[in-house]
């Protein structure tokens, strides 16, 4: 079955060649060393403690300020159907070795999850992409069936902070907690701004009682 699959991959990778999704250079990373190296100097590995008692999670980890080339290429992935564009954020993600170690370390990660409403008009769900990439060069294990969005809201991005913390309320259901019992759990999400969101998913995680809670973004703005 292995075989079947890298032979499947090879086929695809000579019909559809792998490029850098920022420039579109043939890459076999989906990044070139150009794009590698204008994000690197825009980058910045950040551990933030928890400090407010406002927040449900540990640590939050992130890479980037939201600006810049990442805002742009975020922007892109999100609401321009540039959906491979994961591949290069994950593939820049993965080379710090600090975020691959810290990365290793939990046993699950979960990605936010959208209603069904946003997915079929997105098509796609763009922190998924993200978490299973992530999963599939780290070993973790991906969970995508514990926490589900049950409405569509209005865009959080649209609202200020106390609008964006009583839009998110009630919105997130739990289903086969027993999976994340006396786990390490890793919530993953694009952006952090206000983190409404991700405090409200892990309020309902929290339920299925893991051993230990923190986020993962790409950015903060």
């Amino acid at each position: 079955m292995n075989n079947n699959k890298q032979i499947l991959i090879k086929l695809l990778n000579l019909i559809y060649p792998p490029k850098c999704g920022i420039c579109g250079k043939l890459n076999n990373n989906f990044l070139c060393k150009k794009c590698y190296k204008i994000l690197e100097n825009e980058s910045k590995f950040v551990i933030e403690k928890n400090s407010s008692t406002d927040n449900v999670y540990n640590r939050h980890f992130y890479m980037f300020k939201y600006e810049g080339m990442i805002r742009r290429i975020i922007l892109k992935y999100k609401f321009q159907e540039k959906s491979y564009l994961y591949k290069s954020i994950v593939y820049f993600l993965l080379k710090n070795k600090k975020m691959f170690k810290i990365i290793k370390s939990y046993d699950t990660i979960i990605p936010v999850p959208i209603s069904r409403k946003r997915k079929k008009e997105r098509g796609y769900n763009q922190s998924y992409l993200l978490a299973k990439e992530i999963a599939n060069n780290t070993g973790i294990i991906l969970k995508n069936n514990c926490i589900f969005k049950t409405k569509n809201i209005i865009e959080q991005s649209k609202l200020n902070k106390e609008e964006r913390r009583k839009n998110i309320q009630g919105v997130y259901k739990l289903k086969n907690g027993e999976k994340l019992e006396n786990k390490k759990i890793l919530l993953l999400d694009d952006i952090y701004t206000t983190g409404s969101t991700v405090n409200e998913c892990l309020k309902i995680l929290k339920q299925a009682r893991p051993t230990k809670m923190d986020v993962l973004t790409i950015a903060k703005d």
